[in-house]
């Protein structure tokens, strides 16, 4: 069995290989989601979201957030899951609490993770981001391998998308204001930028 920081050391290197021809992270579990289409006319991904997920709400751990992503969600198993049930969503990738990175969406096609959204006047996000949504709640506190993987990652996405910037990431509750709260105030986005400061 893995030490915690071993685990994280592991997918830190699997991030650091980048993005394959196919448009998946070298390294990442890759859980493919039905739920996506191609970018409209040919377009690139010029912006990062950052969500926070967790089911059900402020659980962490278990499948559910797979099974939401690939429409296999029993809606008996918890009351949440009910209402959620026709949901058709998805994200291209997911950090879990101790860094694991998972991947449902290849970075070239839309994955559906926005939702109704603008981003300085430009409406549908979907259209020309990547979706990356954190395993978390907006009141507590995110995990520091999360930092880490989270900014490796846009590193690599950058490197591998010059249409991407480290200007351009914001919070799903940026581009969706008074719909979505996530990631919510528990996210220390100064802590990201300081890492990515710190990594040039």
């Amino acid at each position: 069995m893995h030490s915690t920081s071993e685990a994280l050391s592991q997918y830190l290197l699997a991030v650091a290989a980048g993005v394959d021809e196919r448009g998946w992270m070298r390294g990442a579990r890759q859980v493919p989601s039905p739920n996506f289409d191609a970018r409209p006319g040919g377009i690139l991904p010029e912006l990062i979201v950052v969500h926070g997920i967790s089911l059900p709400p402020d659980q962490f751990g278990g499948p559910w957030i797979d099974r939401l992503f690939t429409n296999t969600l029993p809606p008996d198993e918890h009351p949440y899951f009910e209402k959620i049930k026709d949901l058709k969503v998805s994200t291209h990738l997911m950090i879990r609490r101790d860094g694991e990175l998972v991947q449902y969406v290849p970075f070239h096609e839309r994955a559906w993770h926005a939702g109704a959204s603008s981003y300085q006047g430009r409406e549908r996000c979907n259209d020309f981001s990547v979706g990356i949504e954190l395993e978390g709640a907006d009141e507590i506190p995110y995990e520091p391998a999360q930092y880490r993987i989270l900014a490796a990652t846009i590193l690599a996405l950058c490197e591998a998308y010059p249409s991407l910037s480290l200007t351009r990431i914001a919070g799903h509750s940026d581009i969706a204001p008074g719909r979505k709260t996530d990631p919510g105030p528990a996210f220390d986005w100064q802590r990201l930028y300081a890492l990515l400061r710190a990594a040039g």
